[in-house]
């Protein structure tokens, strides 16, 4: 089954009356509440999703800034978007998915048989020429039942051994992986021995995700092989799981560090790796 969907296609899905859920999970570092902009324009029958309280749990910062949500907590929110078994899920944001991939990696990992992406996100969706709707949706309760643990996922402990016998993706920008600086985080650099991979390698200038020979070719580069595990972090396993995704359209089965470097660099027992190098500097 698909991981993405065209505009064109979600249209017929709703033109069709089918039973597709459409959520809006607009969410970036710099403005977290997504709201505003969800009730001035967003696509028709679509449901705010907040993801600092649905998906993502609060913890001690040992834990990282979003842990992951208990299999209640999740299954609670996913009802109140009105969710079904069997419905077809549709994910979307403002900013090439990167946030979206996160509700799409829990729904995924709690069962949800058919999880898609929007291909170009709200932008895609507008430039087709379709309209927008303003206010708020507030479905009627579904009654989805969720599980956990179908997709695989690293411990601190699991991290730290990944790069011995495989390969470790750092996917934040380039100055956050060598350490130049850290703006949220309480120590700069990486995991020693992870590589970086930045998240915006995934798409294309319109915020479509690369076709997957080009995806696989991306992490074939970065030594990524089909007999070696990978695993995938960031700095609080949000645009994580966007590379997750990216891997499994390549082809490849990722392991998603959840509580990534936001939870590595608050345990000053854990080194930390400098410059542009996997091992750090000597």
């Amino acid at each position: 089954m698909s991981l993405l969907i065209t505009p064109d296609a979600l249209a017929d899905l709703l033109d069709a009356d089918a039973p597709v859920r459409v959520l809006d999970v607009r969410w970036r570092l710099d403005r977290p509440d997504g709201r505003p902009e969800y009730l001035a324009g967003h696509i028709p029958g679509a449901v705010y999703v907040d993801l600092d309280r649905e998906l993502a749990s609060r913890g001690e910062p040992t834990d990282g800034r979003h842990p992951l949500p208990s299999t209640a907590q999740l299954g609670e929110a996913a009802r109140r978007w009105g969710i079904d078994d069997g419905d077809t899920v549709v994910i979307y944001d403002d900013l090439a998915s990167f946030a979206a991939a996160r509700a799409w990696w829990l729904l995924t990992d709690a069962g949800v048989a058919d999880v898609r992406i929007l291909d170009g996100a709200l932008r895609g969706w507008v430039s087709s020429g379709r309209a927008l709707e303003e206010g708020n949706v507030v479905p009627e309760p579904g009654s989805v039942t969720l599980g956990r643990g179908i997709l695989p996922r690293l411990s601190i402990e699991d991290a730290a051994r990944l790069p011995e016998h495989g390969v470790l993706l750092d996917v934040r920008a380039e100055e956050r992986y060598r350490g130049d600086n850290e703006p949220i985080d309480p120590r700069a650099g990486h995991v020693p021995g992870a590589v970086n991979a930045p998240t915006t390698g995934n798409v294309d200038s319109d915020g479509r995700f690369l076709a997957p020979d080009a995806l696989r070719e991306r992490f074939t580069q970065l030594g990524v092989t089909d007999d070696r595990p990978v695993g995938v972090y960031c700095g609080s396993g949000i645009t994580a799981s966007h590379t997750a995704l990216a891997l499994t359209l390549a082809g490849f089965a990722p392991q998603l560090y959840p509580g990534s470097w936001s939870q590595w660099s608050n345990h000053p027992d854990r080194p930390a790796a400098l410059g542009s190098q996997p091992g750090g500097r000597p």
